[in-house]
């Protein structure tokens, strides 16, 4: 069965002037496994602005009608990869988007609901990640920042039954030039996790339709 992937990572935001899940997002579009046959992979990189999450995810969703949305974000106060499993009602009014934009509210709904879950296999994409050399836990909070909010956005939109799988896998830094088993991970540890986790996406996605 033929399926849409959109694979998304964010670019730089002040303190990250180097975003590892941009060329992570791209490499992963590249990648081959007999698993991504039949597999249509799309990826865009959000600017790390509310304005940008706004405009383009329903515009993405509208157009490529993607079955499943593994999303990319950095977490530059993390060591490990964190599966996230729920969008938090909540906007950080400490620190502007790259547009410098603060929001007018400490929630993103007004009246809404504390959290929304997103719709991620999380223990089967934990499981996937188990022969990679990162360590990998499950999370509930996805912070206040960009990350939480385009998780909310994404929540939304699955509330409604597509995508089918909305997935948000939080990263830490990796350095550009970081080498493959030096102390810190890098780009091609990510990778590797990255591919096992769109097989997971891909496999249930399938057996979800």
């Amino acid at each position: 069965m033929a399926i849409t992937l959109l694979i998304t990572g964010f670019g730089p935001f002040p303190g990250a002037p180097f975003n590892p899940t941009e060329p992570l997002a791209q490499e992963l579009a590249r990648r081959r496994h007999p698993s991504f046959a039949n597999v249509r992979r799309l990826v865009h990189v959000f600017r790390v602005s509310y304005e940008a999450i706004d405009r383009d995810l329903p515009a993405l969703l509208e157009s490529e009608r993607p079955d499943a949305l593994i999303m990319f974000g950095l977490a530059t106060r993390t060591k490990h990869v964190r599966i996230e499993t729920r969008a938090r009602n909540a906007l950080t009014r400490a620190v502007p988007d790259v547009e410098g934009h603060l929001p007018l509210s400490s929630t993103i709904a007004v009246g809404g609901p504390a959290a929304l879950p997103l719709r991620t296999p999380a223990q089967r994409l934990l499981m996937a990640t188990r022969t990679t050399r990162l360590p990998v836990a499950i999370s509930r909070d996805a912070g206040q920042y960009l990350c939480n909010y385009l998780c909310w956005r994404a929540a939304e939109a699955g509330r409604n039954g597509a995508p089918r799988i909305t997935s948000f896998i939080h990263v830490p830094h990796v350095g550009r030039q970081q080498a493959h088993g030096s102390r810190g991970p890098s780009l091609e540890d990510l990778a590797a996790l990255g591919c096992n986790i769109m097989r997971a996406v891909i496999a249930a996605s399938r057996a979800f339709a």
